[in-house]
């Protein structure tokens, strides 16, 4: 067995003996490939999205040095007439690149890398000669010349160069490029399957590696389903340990991914069902101080987006432009396009708009935020739950102060002089909801929008909200519309408890009034209400 070919099945292995989710779907889709023109494939998804374990089930699966069948065995791989046609008949070098870059920091990395790999290679080939000359790609032509083997190659962790060593990144795209770009690659590789966060860079003419099929959470193709968890397989696994699959939903769900609108955190489902406990297992690494930096420098009005996206909203963006280089980075839709690849946003490619997946991740943007030095933006967030507390109370004075004070310390961030920019500071104030509440802005209710209505989640005892919101009227206004148009009639349909909240905005005066009834839903759903208080 060696450090870098031949390497065995224990890595995928120890991943069957835990909480497994079966992904060897993904053997059947790479078989196709095998001594195609489309053997190249690279595929990147988010940090902490299982790319690691797909590269040790393909090892497993491929591997000629180890016996993988009853790894395999009632997995969705092995009902596929292609499973036995390649079970375990490939010399595999299997590596990650990061086991380099946090060893050598210098720019001989890329030598040190073939050195090593050569040096283990030949102890498998020892009747070929190492050539005084030879690169690694050298070093295989021979070998495939002599014995008429083609390797699978799968590398690992691809573009921690371009992440990690940005400085040697010309030095390993050369590299890449003479590995699998020249006219020998396809008598030497049988497949490669490269994973990584970002896609091949690009440079201004062309992909350095245009040989290559793309697979990544923009545009993810026949691999979406592989990319993360589906609602379905989440379900199975919380009534399997007992969870409640609700609180999985609404801390790890919301990634939409190709034509798959609900994919999960694998790693933070994983982590949750181990200690029984659903929390915040994003951890903080270098690209959280990536996204710190880059949301800093407020390309574009991208702070205005950032704040829209963290209380629920869509914001358009346009990903083409992005050079998959984190270096590289040049304006508010380079911004957006990193952090999609690193998992702190969403895509939705049919509006082509981001936003901010689930509960989990909102906490360690709402952080960065505060990092950020967005003093009122980060004292409104972090005095949410109380505005919660006192609207469920019907403290309608205690409301109307919140939200005075959340709009004269946003001026300088949304300036607003109407109810849609007031909806959106409503959004920041009322952010702590997120953890129990569905939040929409401009509900449809059938007879117009509600400006802001915030559903309970499942097992919340806490009612609905339904808030209007006018400027130079009154908060009974508001709440008048609220009743003409019958939003509570279709909200009903979800909740029986229901909170009426109309806000006002007196420009003059600079002051909001806030009124609160408590609506009760009665047979034929018709409702009632009384006032619970106003300002």
């Amino acid at each position: 067995m060696g450090i870098y070919i031949d390497t065995g099945n224990m890595g995928f292995a120890s991943s069957r003996k835990g909480i497994y989710v079966d992904k060897s779907g993904l053997i059947p889709v790479v078989n196709e490939t095998i001594n195609s023109e489309r053997r190249y494939s690279c595929v990147s998804r988010c940090r902490r999205f299982g790319k690691s374990m797909a590269a040790k089930m393909l090892a497993a699966y491929y591997d000629r040095s180890c016996d993988s069948r009853q790894l395999f065995a009632g997995l969705q791989a092995e009902k596929d007439p292609s499973f036995e046609e390649h079970l375990n008949k490939y010399p595999v070098i299997f590596f990650a690149m990061t086991d380099f870059t946090t060893r050598f920091k210098d720019a001989s990395i890329m030598g040190r890398v073939q050195k090593e790999i050569i040096k283990d290679v030949h102890c498998t080939y020892p009747e070929v000669p190492v050539e005084e000359d030879d690169d690694l790609m050298a070093y295989l032509i021979r070998i495939a010349n002599t014995t008429g083997e083609k390797f699978i190659f799968i590398l690992d962790e691809w573009d921690a160069v371009l992440r990690e060593r940005p400085a040697y990144t010309d030095d390993f795209v050369n590299w890449l490029r003479r590995m699998f770009k020249g006219a020998s690659t396809d008598r030497v590789f049988a497949a490669v399957y490269m994973t990584g966060i970002l896609p091949i860079k690009k440079y201004k003419t062309e992909s350095a590696l245009n040989n290559f099929q793309e697979y990544s959470v923009v545009k993810p193709g026949i691999m979406a389903r592989y990319f993360g968890f589906t609602k379905k397989e989440v379900k199975q696994l919380a009534e399997d340990t007992g969870m409640s699959f609700d609180e999985l939903e609404k801390w790890y769900d919301g990634y939409q991914i190709g034509d798959e609108p609900s994919m999960f955190n694998p790693n933070s489902v994983v982590a949750a069902l181990y200690e029984k406990w659903c929390t915040c297992y994003w951890g903080r690494t270098g690209a959280y101080d990536s996204v710190l930096e880059y949301i800093q420098r407020n390309y574009d009005g991208l702070k205005d987006s950032v704040i829209r996206m963290l209380t629920g909203g869509k914001v358009s963006v346009n990903t083409s432009l992005f050079q998959n280089d984190m270096t590289d980075v040049n304006g508010r839709d380079d911004v957006f396009t990193v952090l999609i690849h690193l998992g702190y946003l969403s895509y939705d490619r049919q509006t082509q708009q981001c936003f901010v997946p689930n509960y989990e991740v909102s906490i360690e943007l709402k952080n960065a935020v505060k990092e950020t030095g967005w003093a009122g933006v980060s004292q409104a967030l972090q005095q949410s739950q109380q505005l919660l507390e006192d609207t469920i109370a019907g403290n309608a004075a205690a409301v109307a102060r919140a939200v005075d004070t959340a709009h004269d310390e946003n001026t300088s961030i949304l300036s607003y002089n109407d109810e849609n920019s007031l909806a959106c500071v409503l959004s920041i104030a009322y952010y702590s909801a997120r953890g129990d509440y569905h939040i929409h802005r401009e509900y449809p209710t059938g007879k117009g929008y509600a400006d802001l209505v915030m559903i309970p989640r499942k097992n919340v005892s806490k009612p609905a909200l339904v808030i209007e919101l006018k400027s130079n009227r009154s908060a009974r206004a508001a709440i008048s519309q609220i009743r003409r148009k019958e939003y509570p009639e279709k909200i009903a349909e979800y909740t029986g408890q229901m909170l009426l909240v109309g806000i006002n905005y007196d420009k003059k005066k600079k002051k909001h009034t806030c009124r609160i009834e408590k609506w009760e839903k009665t047979e034929g759903l018709d409702g009632s209400n009384s006032d619970l208080g106003q300002t």
